[in-house]
């Protein structure tokens, strides 16, 4: 290779690197080692992780512990998906394209709305994509937000605004846990809730887009876990404008955090708004059925200033897990799994409330719920851990007004068993 590039020496190569930048001794690696020896060093060091499945998992708070069938991975890991990112020549991609058109039809009958876009990069920027949807249609400059919204999602959606002339405005969370309307004026774009929110609790939709209407206003309801929308009424149908949120509970792995899937919906009044990109059906010359990108409206194709993100899709992988997953459940299937996870949620609530522990919010919840302790949280985890058992998220951060207290989740993989033994430790821990 140097003698290709007319370099005397690799010393030669690297001239214009200022020599006290250079390592002039040899990398301290070790010696090189056989697989065997490479895959026993990467399991111990593997091992050292907690994850799902060598523990009993209650940690939810936006990424969530569902069982993902076989067939899921069997099937993405076929070379003609496994390889597939994103279609950016589009119609010869008819598979691709297909994936996404079935991915936004279940997704429109899960939102309760007319037109689902391809998928976005995650819960947290597909909220704020939203929210800059609602201020395009609008054309207003105020922002009203729950204190009950993940408070990542917060965190995102104020970088994005950040450098923008708009101002944010939050309603505060009530003392039954859902999200108090005030501050609505003239000059509201959007009202962004979480549904269910950050601390489990399931909020009245209905009212809250019809003061948000009342306003001339827009309701913005991001899902975290969106396997509630299988369950609770469609958002849609109750009011709101836009749906978007967070899909890795259909069948992506929590994968330490990442990567997951973003989606967003919305009525067909306000398609035009939509940022990313919209699959549509058609025919060819031929009377044929094919797929077409109907809307692409990021900066590479159409006049920057036009455009309305800079987002094309998500990884088409994770877009395909969660197509795949929806399928295999169906409708009826995939409301049992949300069935089984409020059931196996509310057993716990009550196991809890026996063992004389508080659940601080009188508002309904899915599978989340908040709990308070009788010791600190960070200890009770800590006890809890010693036990196999993951016990929840501390909330000492994000809601300090309750004290010593757990998010718990509670999810179809959570045995009867373990959820006796995660009431037990909880219940057992005395400041």
């Amino acid at each position: 290779m140097l003698a290709a590039i007319g370099a005397p020496s690799l010393g030669a190569l690297f001239e214009s690197i200022p020599a006290r930048f250079r390592l002039s001794r040899a990398l301290e690696l070790p010696a090189a080692a056989s697989e065997y020896e490479i895959l026993s060093e990467l399991g111990e060091l593997a091992a050292r992780n907690e994850n799902a499945e060598a523990r009993a998992w209650f940690l939810g708070a936006g990424v969530h512990h569902h069982y993902v069938p076989s067939a899921v991975d069997a099937l993405v890991s076929r070379a003609e998906f496994y390889t597939s990112y994103t279609p950016y020549q589009p119609e010869i991609s008819q598979g691709t394209l297909q994936a996404i058109f079935e991915w936004q039809t279940m997704m429109c009958g899960l939102t309760g709305l007319e037109v689902s876009n391809a998928s976005l990069y995650d819960g947290a920027s597909a909220s704020a994509e939203a929210v800059l949807m609602a201020l395009r249609i609008s054309k207003r400059r105020k922002v009203a937000v729950s204190a009950a919204l993940h408070p990542h999602y917060r965190t995102v959606l104020e970088t994005y605004l950040g450098a923008l002339d708009f101002e944010l405005v939050t309603l505060p969370r009530g003392d039954d846990g859902r999200t108090q309307l005030r501050a609505l004026d003239a000059e509201t774009a959007c009202v962004l809730v979480q549904q269910p929110n950050f601390v489990g609790c399931i909020e009245d939709l209905r009212a809250l887009a019809s003061a948000a209407h009342a306003h001339g206003a827009l309701l913005v309801t991001s899902v975290a876990e969106a396997l509630s929308l299988a369950l609770l009424a469609a958002p849609g149908e109750c009011g709101a404008d836009i749906v978007c949120g967070e899909a890795q509970s259909f069948g992506v792995p929590m994968g330490f955090g990442g990567p997951h899937l973003g989606f967003l919906a919305s009525r067909m009044a306000h398609v035009r708004q939509m940022p990313g990109r919209l699959v549509g059906e058609t025919v060819d010359a031929d009377g044929q059925r094919g797929y077409v990108l109907t809307l692409s409206t990021r900066e590479q194709h159409i006049r920057r200033e036009r455009a309305t993100s800079n987002i094309c899709t998500n990884q088409g992988l994770c877009l395909m897990m969660a197509t795949i997953f929806l399928a295999l459940h169906g409708k009826q299937g995939l409301r049992a799994l949300a069935q089984r996870n409020f059931e196996k949620a509310e057993y716990a609530k009550a196991r809890l409330r026996e063992a004389g522990l508080t659940l601080p919010f009188a508002a309904p919840s899915f599978n989340e719920f908040a709990v308070r302790l009788r010791a600190p949280a960070h200890e009770v985890l800590a006890a809890a851990r010693a036990q196999g058992i993951v016990a929840g998220f501390d909330l000492a951060k994000f809601a300090p007004e309750l004290g010593d207290a757990l998010l718990v989740c509670v999810t179809e993989t959570a045995a009867k068993a373990a959820i006796d033994r995660l009431v037990a430790v909880l219940a057992g821990a005395r400041a």
